[in-house]
């Protein structure tokens, strides 16, 4: 909408900020409003486009918290923030008009009409501080709107999980009990005894809450075919439900760098779901996302943990994230967490060996005794040779340790002094079969300690093999992986069906799933409009960049997609700052159907992945190969493009494939060329959408391959 704005010199046309101007503006003579013209009317105000779809009788339409008389007032605000921005871009060109124009023309014009050309030069500086004035007021609402909006979706996300866990909650209970009947109506029919009949129901009621992750679709299935799956059940050996307790730096939606989070956050919820206890304990961390917490609660207790040659106190914090107990360790006296990152401070191995300290002591003081205490990465890798060095024998004899090494990149070398600071023996650890660095010998490696210290240690690949994982992944920790070979194990990382999955995802504007699939054209819509894309028919290309992108190759993957009349969306992964890569992509590329997101946006990630036909992934390997899974979820062709040009890339591909997910995913998307992805769409749109459709019906969630893998990791350390 166009409407009259204040112009000096040329008629510049800009909307009027509101309130009017001062008086002043009005009292221009006639000669001088050939140069100033005024404001005479009030703006009209145009209806605006809601950023929400709800329509009605779909059953993934999304909904918005109604809050009385906020429509309006929020669209007028809106475009008073819009006005008032555009106001600030034009303030320099009139500046700009009046310095250029002569003075001479300037008291001319101004004597012949019989006015002061000194009044008209403060009526304009006037005029251009009101307009600041306003500009600020304006950006001032423009963020407030923004800070309501984050803060609706938050109230969204928090309804939508709650109402998924009240859900979940009556699908269990209807499930057990429509059990406990069908076994009533096979015992009336004859097809089992009294006898067989009691035997099935004290099972089932021992076992209530397995039942939902044993048996499943009871209402589909014939007598026959469920009793076979009772009495299959009724004969399998009870296991006990484990007690983990998990020990990290990061959890989703809590705090959150990178795939650990997510990790830890599907992993504990599969867990939680199958009947275990499961517990996770974080650093109370200054940037706590605590919207992510339910029932958050500061304890009135304290206690103490020792470091550094004395105890310090701890303050303790409790609640519920995704399902799973959660307790946040606070120091009082040390400022350790009280920054604005997770790690990447020079005292980092300070701030992590004392919350994996401060950790062992809350258990024992707690009178915990969990089954297995689940360590992360080097962060609280410590804990190993803390706990048997010093906890054992405080009433953890059963515990047993497990540590998942995800990034084995990052290990931690530090002084062997500095283990003194935990309550360690540097003189007892710095050897060459306990801490000491393979390379580094005057230095002790934190990584390789949780290495020898723990009883089973998860190396994370869904493509690798054991052997092939320690050799590939190993990263000068080759030999220590190998004189423990016997421990190792390889899981792949589920996804997260809760946070990852269109059917029920809070960001979308419009919600999708295999049989329905229309909204993903909705989304795909969605996404150029908001990116200020040709909204035409062509194919959307997405990619989240990361440190192991490869710019050679999504140099030619740009070429190869703008060649085939396709858009090109890049996103930065979430952390810090932007990455070298998007950084010399984005100085090379230039077009209207190249876009690059510079700033991270949780809500336009996942509208990315629902707007693109094919998503550019730097590889298959963890973890980008979470990339390459949430792709899939969503309707989105994975096409890997670290290869070299003799296109020997397929070799790789079907020599390492460890898991059914791997397989899945190579056999369909290894072998194929982003020029064939293209023309697959083009040329055969029936049978791409046949294959899209199929991809996304498969179980990609934490509840598929990836737990039973995890499972036979706890179960194998049960027997130790």
């Amino acid at each position: 909408m166009e409407a009259p704005g204040l112009v000096v010199g040329a008629a510049l046309r800009v909307p009027p900020p509101p309130p009017p101007p001062p008086p002043a503006l009005r009292r221009c003579t006639r000669g001088a409003a050939d140069r100033l013209l005024v404001f005479s009317r009030e703006p009209r105000l145009a209806p605006l486009t809601r950023c929400y779809c709800s329509r009605e009788g779909k059953g993934n339409a999304r909904s918005k918290p109604h809050r009385e008389g906020s429509n309006s007032v929020r669209e007028w605000l809106m475009f008073v923030s819009l006005s008032r921005l555009n106001v600030k871009a034009n303030n320099d060109q009139r500046i700009m008009h009046l310095e250029l124009m002569s003075q001479e023309t300037y008291l001319a014009d101004e004597q012949h009409e019989g006015v002061d050309i000194w009044e008209l030069f403060s009526e304009a500086q006037r005029n251009i501080l009101h307009l600041n004035k306003q500009r600020l007021v304006a950006m001032e609402e423009l963020k407030k709107l923004q800070d309501e909006n984050k803060s609706l979706l938050q109230d969204i996300e928090v309804l939508e999980t709650e109402r998924q866990g009240f859900s979940i909650e009556i699908a269990e209970s209807s499930r057990f009990c429509e059990l406990l009947l069908r076994i009533d109506t096979m015992t009336i029919s004859g097809m089992v005894g009294m006898i067989e009949a009691s035997d099935l129901r004290k099972k089932v009621i021992d076992n209530r809450y397995m039942i939902h992750s044993v048996f499943s679709d009871i209402h589909h299935k014939q007598d026959t075919e469920l009793l076979s799956e009772l009495r299959s059940f009724l004969h399998k050996p009870a296991e006990k439900p484990l007690h983990v307790v998990h020990i990290c730096s990061e959890m989703d939606p809590i705090t959150s760098r990178g795939s650990l989070a997510t990790y830890v956050t599907g992993l504990s919820s599969a867990l939680q779901r199958k009947g275990n206890l499961v517990e996770v304990i974080l650093p109370k961390y200054a940037g706590i996302n605590e919207d992510g917490i339910h029932c958050l609660r500061k304890a009135e207790a304290y206690y103490e943990s020792y470091y550094g040659g004395r105890w310090h106190k701890n303050r303790i914090w409790t609640g519920i994230s995704s399902g799973v107990s959660l307790t946040l360790i606070e120091p009082v006296q040390l400022s350790y967490f009280d920054r604005d990152m997770l790690r990447g401070y020079p005292d980092d191995f300070e701030r992590f060996s004392y919350f994996s300290r401060a950790s062992l002591d809350y258990i024992v003081k707690s009178g915990k005794q969990p089954d297995v205490l689940h360590v992360y990465n080097w962060e609280t890798a410590i804990v190993g040779p803390l706990f048997w060095d010093i906890f054992a024998h405080q009433g953890l004899g059963n515990t047993q340790i497990l540590l998942t090494c995800q990034d084995l990149t990052s290990q931690c070398l530090e002084d062997p002094n500095m283990l003194e600071l935990c309550g360690l023996d540097p003189h007892k650890l710095h050897r060459p079969d306990r801490l000491q660095d393979n390379s580094k010998t005057n230095l002790v490696n934190v990584l390789k300690g949780g290495i020898v210290y723990s009883n089973k240690v998860l190396l994370m690949s869904s493509t690798l093999p054991r052997d092939m994982a320690i050799q590939g992944l190993g990263h000068g920790l080759e030999a220590t992986l190998t004189t423990h070979k016997e421990k190792v194990l390889v899981a792949s990382h589920g996804l997260d069906g809760e946070l990852w999955d269109p059917s029920k995802d809070i960001y979308l504007p419009q919600r999708y799933s295999p049989n329905d699939i229309e909204g993903k054209s909705f989304c795909r819509k969605a996404l150029k409009r908001r990116l200020g894309l040709h909204s035409g028919s062509s194919i959307v290309a997405g990619c989240i960049c990361n440190g192991d992108s490869n710019t050679d190759g999504l140099r030619e993957a740009v070429r190869v997609a703008l060649h085939g009349g396709a858009q090109v969306i890049f996103m930065e992964n979430k952390g810090p700052v932007m990455n070298s890569t998007v950084q010399a992509l984005k100085e090379e590329l230039k077009g209207d159907r190249v876009m690059f997101v510079e700033i991270y946006d949780e809500a336009l990630e996942h509208l990315i992945f629902a707007g693109s036909d094919i998503f550019l992934c730097s590889s298959f390997y963890d973890p980008s190969l979470q990339i390459a899974m949430r792709a899939i979820k969503y309707g989105s062709a994975p096409v890997h493009i670290n290869f070299p040009s003799n296109g020997s890339r397929q070799t790789e591909w079907h020599e390492y494939r460890s898991t059914a997910l791997s397989q899945y995913i190579v056999s369909t998307y290894g072998d194929m060329s982003l020029s064939q992805a293209l023309d697959g769409i083009k040329n055969n749109p029936s049978q791409w959408d046949w294959r899209i459709k199929d991809a996304m019906s498969k179980v990609l969630s934490w509840d598929a391959e990836c737990y039973d893998l995890h499972w036979e990791t706890y179960s194998a350390i049960r027997k130790l």
